[in-house]
C-alpha cells in the first residue's frame, strides 16, 4: 500500500505479460494495462493472476486483446507519469495515485465505464477517496486498514494487557523494555511508509492530514501535540528500540515483529497471516488514543487503497469498460485480494459466497475499513506531499528535533505544491 498496504517491489525491470488472444482483437483493439507487482518473488508474483484474467476474458470477448505490463511499486507511479507526458498513456493503470491525472482531465470517470450497480458497489470510504468533487475517477481495487498488533507472549511475560490509551501504551512499552524486549514499540517513520504511521498517530489525537473541508492541516495544534508526546514519552525514555524512528522502515519493523523482537506495532492483514503462520500468538486492537480525547471517542482507523484508472488518450472507453466489468466480478476481485491477504474494494466481494467471503482474521480489518479515513489521495498534490512527509516526518521526533518546525516545513511544501498546480 502505498506504499500500499502489501505492495513489494520485485524485479527492478518492466515485466511484460503475454496479451490475451492471438494478435489484435477482431475489432482491431488492443488494450494496454500497466499494473503494480504485488508479489515478492516468482512464487507470489501477480503474473499468474493477470494471465488467468486475460485468458478468461479473451474466451468471453474474442474481439479485444489485452496486454499487461507489471512494474515494481517503487517505479510505477513515476513510469506511468512519464508515459502520459510522452503521449503514450496506457489504457489502464493499477497503482497508488490517480488524482493528478484526473485533475488534468486525462481519465474516464466511473460513470463512463461501469454500470450504475457496479459503481455503487464500492465501499463508501474508498469511493469517497477515489472521487474528485463528486465524480469517481480512481476505482478502488484492493484495500487494507491498520490495527495495533501486540505479541501476546511478550505481553504475558511483561504482565500487561492490550493498551487502550497513550498512557497504557507507554506503560506497556516500559514493562516490555524492563523484560528485555528489543523494540517495545516499533515506530517506522523511515521513508518507506512514514506517512501511514504518522497518520495513525495523528488520528488517535483527533488530528490528521486534512480538515473537514478537505484542506491540508499538516501542522495543526493536534498534530504538533502528537509528535511532542511521542518524543517526550517514547523517544526520550528509550521505549522504541535501537533504531531511530526516522531510520526504521516498515518492512524492517515487520520482519522484527515476526522474529519476536517487537512488543507492539501497527500492521495490516498480511502481517497478521505471516505471524500466525509462524506460530505466533498475536492480539489486535484499535490504535490507543490520547487520554484527553474524551467521551470514549474512537477515531477512525487508517485505510489504504490502490487505484485502477482508465485513460482517455486512446479512445477505448467501451472496451475498457468491458474488461473492468470482468475484472471487478466478485470471484476475480476476491481471488486477487486473497492472494495477498488484502481486502476487496466492493461490498459484494466481501460478503457474498460468489466473492468467497473473507478469512475470519480479516473481518476485523474490514470492519475498521468501513469507517476508515484514507490519505487525501484525491488532492492532485498528494503524491508530492506524501513524499515530503515520508522523507521528513521522522525528524519530528529526533532527540534534538523540533516537532512544530518539522510539521510547519512540510505544510509549507504542501502550499508550494498547490500553487504550482
Amino acid at each position: 500500500m502505498c506504499a500500499t498496504a502489501a505492495g513489494a517491489a520485485v524485479l527492478g525491470l518492466l515485466v511484460p505479460l503475454a496479451g490475451c488472444g492471438s494478435g489484435a482483437g477482431a475489432d482491431g483493439t488492443t488494450l494496454r494495462l500497466v499494473a503494480a507487482e504485488y508479489g515478492d518473488g516468482p512464487g507470489t508474483g501477480s503474473k499468474a493472476f493477470w494471465d488467468k484474467m486475460c485468458g478468461d476474458f479473451a474466451a468471453q470477448h474474442p474481439g479485444v486483446k489485452v496486454e499487461v505490463t507489471l512494474l515494481p511499486w517503487a517505479d510505477i507511479d513515476r513510469e506511468v507519469s512519464k508515459m502520459v507526458k510522452a503521449g503514450k498513456a496506457p489504457d489502464m493503470a493499477l497503482m497508488g495515485a490517480y488524482s493528478d491525472f484526473a485533475a488534468d482531465g486525462k481519465l474516464y470517470s466511473a460513470e463512463e465505464l461501469l454500470s450504475v450497480n457496479a459503481e455503487a458497489n464500492f465501499l463508501a470510504p474508498l469511493a469517497e477517496a477515489g472521487s474528485v468533487g463528486n465524480t469517481l475517477y480512481g476505482l478502488p481495487f484492493v484495500a487494507s486498514s491498520r490495527l495495533l498488533f501486540y505479541n501476546q507472549s511478550l505481553f504475558t511475560k511483561a504482565g500487561v494487557g492490550a493498551p487502550r490509551t497513550w498512557s497504557d501504551l507507554k506503560s506497556a512499552a516500559k514493562a516490555l523494555k524492563d523484560k528485555g524486549v528489543k523494540f517495545p514499540y516499533a515506530l517506522p517513520l523511515g521513508p518507506e511508509e512514514a506517512h501511514a504511521e504518522a497518520m495513525i498517530w495523528e488520528l488517535s489525537n483527533g488530528g490528521g492530514y486534512a480538515d473537514s473541508s478537505g484542506n491540508y492541516s499538516l501542522a495543526s495544534d493536534q498534530n504538533v501535540q502528537t509528535f511532542r508526546w511521542i518524543k517526550d514519552n517514547l523517544v526520550t525514555p528509550g521505549l522504541l528500540g535501537p533504531v531511530p524512528p526516522a531510520q526504521l522502515n516498515r518492512q524492517d519493523a515487520f520482519d522484527a515483529f515476526v522474529r519476536g523482537e517487537v512488543g507492539m506495532l501497527n500492521g495490516y492483514p498480511s502481517l497478521l497471516h505471516e505471524a500466525r503462520a509462524k506460530g505466533m500468538s498475536v492480539g489486535t486492537v484499535t490504535m490507543p488514543v490520547n487520554d484527553t480525547l474524551g467521551n470514549g471517542e474512537t477515531p477512525p482507523a487508517v485505510g489504504v487503497a490502490d487505484w485502477m484508472m482508465a485513460f482517455k488518450q486512446n479512445g477505448h472507453r467501451e472496451q475498457i469498460g468491458r474488461f473492468l466489468d470482468f475484472v471487478y466480478q466478485d470471484k476475480n476481485l476476491s481471488d486477487f485480494a486473497n492472494r495477498y491477504h488484502l481486502l476487496p474494494s466492493t461490498i459484494s466481494a466481501s460478503r457474498t459466497p460468489a466473492g468467497g467471503g473473507l478469512d475470519k482474521g480479516d473481518e476485523q480489518f474490514l470492519t475498521a475499513l468501513r469507517g476508515a479515513q484514507l490519505y487525501p489521495v484525491n488532492d492532485p498534490t498528494w503524491v508530492t506531499v506524501s513524499d515530503t512527509i515520508k522523507r521528513n516526518i521522522g525528524h519530528a521526533v529526533d532527540p534534538s528535533g523540533d516537532p512544530k518546525g518539522v510539521l510547519e516545513a512540510i505544510a509549507q511544501k504542501a502550499r508550494e505544491s498547490s500553487k504550482q498546480r
